[in-house]
C-alpha cells in the first residue's frame, strides 16, 4: 500500500464508518456471546478495527523510514485480550474513555499506534512517553503525527520522577505494557489514581522464580537483572499476580475486572516461552466519588 492509499484509508476509508459502529456491533456480540462456549470466542469488532489501524500505519511508516527505525513490537494487539475482557465483564471500552473531561492519555506510546488508533476512534489523546528511553526517541511517533495530520498531543514525562501530569483530569489512561519498565511503579499508580478515573492496565506477571521456586501465593515482585528479560535494561519488577494486585489496591484503585494470558500455570519472569500478561480494568477510588 503506498501513502497516498494509505492516508486515504485513514481518513476516509472504512475506518471511519467502522469508528460509529464498533458499539452496536459490541452491544450484538454481548447479546449472542453467551451462547458460545468458551473455546469458540466470536471476532472483536473494535480489534479488527485495531488490525486495519495496523496495517495502514505500517504503510504510512514504511514511506517514511525503514523497518527497523520503528518500534518492533505489535502494540495494538494488547486489545484484543482487554477488549474481550471488558465485554466479558460487561463493559465498553470506548463508553468508558468517553466522560466529562474528554480527555484520554496512551502512557508508554512508543510510535503511538495506540494513540493514533483512539483519535480515530473518536477521542481526544495524550500520548506520553520518555525521549531518552523511548525506541526512537520520539521520533517516530512525531513523523506520524505529521503524515496524518494528527492533533494527538505529544508529550515527553519521566515517570520515574516526581513527576507532574500534564492534565489534571483524565476519563482513563491506557497502561499497557510499561509497567514493569518503571523502577517506581508504586508513586507512578498512585499518582495517576488522583487524575484518572480509570486505567486499562497490562502487564507481565509471573508465578514462579527462575530457580522453579513457586511466587504464585504471595504478594511479591522480582527484580530483573539489566540482561536478564530480552537483554533490556529497562526491564525491572516483575510482580506476581498477588503482588500486582496488592500493589493496585495500596495505590489506590479498585479492579473491576482481570483477567491472565499466556503461560498461567509455569510463568517465569526472565524466560520469553514462559511469559504470562495480567490484562484488567481498574477504577480509582479517588475518582470514583467525584
Amino acid at each position: 500500500m503506498r501513502l497516498r492509499e494509505a492516508l486515504n484509508d485513514w481518513f476516509g476509508g472504512p475506518l471511519r464508518e467502522m469508528a460509529s459502529t464498533v458499539g452496536t456491533h459490541v452491544r450484538a456480540w454481548r447479546k449472542t456471546s453467551h451462547r458460545k462456549s468458551s473455546k469458540q470466542h466470536p471476532k472483536s469488532p473494535l480489534y479488527q478495527a485495531a488490525l486495519a489501524t495496523e496495517r495502514t500505519l505500517w504503510a504510512v511508516k514504511l514511506t517514511q523510514r525503514s523497518k527497523s527505525f520503528w518500534y518492533p513490537y505489535p502494540t495494538l494487539r494488547n486489545l484484543k485480550p482487554l477488549e474481550q475482557l471488558l465485554i466479558e465483564s460487561g463493559f465498553d471500552l470506548l463508553k468508558l474513555c468517553q466522560g466529562p473531561n474528554a480527555k484520554v492519555a496512551d502512557i508508554g506510546t512508543a510510535d503511538g499506534d495506540l494513540a493514533f488508533f483512539l483519535e480515530k476512534m473518536g477521542l481526544s489523546v495524550d500520548a506520553i512517553d520518555f525521549e531518552p528511553t523511548n525506541f526512537n526517541q520520539m521520533e517516530g511517533i512525531r513523523i506520524l503525527k505529521k503524515a496524518l495530520n494528527s492533533v494527538v498531543a505529544i508529550q515527553s514525562i519521566d515517570f520515574d520522577s516526581q513527576f507532574s501530569p500534564p492534565r489534571e483530569k483524565y476519563d482513563a489512561i491506557f497502561l499497557l505494557g510499561i509497567l514493569y519498565h518503571l523502577k517506581n511503579p508504586f508513586f507512578a499508580l498512585e499518582k495517576l489514581a488522583q487524575i484518572a478515573r480509570y486505567c486499562f492496565l497490562g502487564t507481565r506477571v509471573a508465578r514462579k522464580a527462575p530457580d522453579g521456586h513457586s511466587l504464585a501465593r504471595y504478594p511479591v515482585a522480582y527484580l530483573l537483572g539489566p540482561e536478564e528479560c530480552n537483554n533490556d535494561s529497562t526491564n525491572f519488577w516483575i510482580f506476581s499476580s498477588e503482588g500486582l494486585r496488592r500493589l493496585i489496591d495500596r495505590t489506590g484503585w479498585s479492579i473491576l475486572a482481570y483477567t491472565t494470558t499466556g503461560d498461567t500455570s509455569n510463568s517465569t519472569p526472565n524466560d520469553p516461552n514462559h511469559d504470562e500478561r495480567a490484562f484488567c480494568l481498574l477504577e480509582s477510588k479517588a475518582r470514583s466519588s467525584s
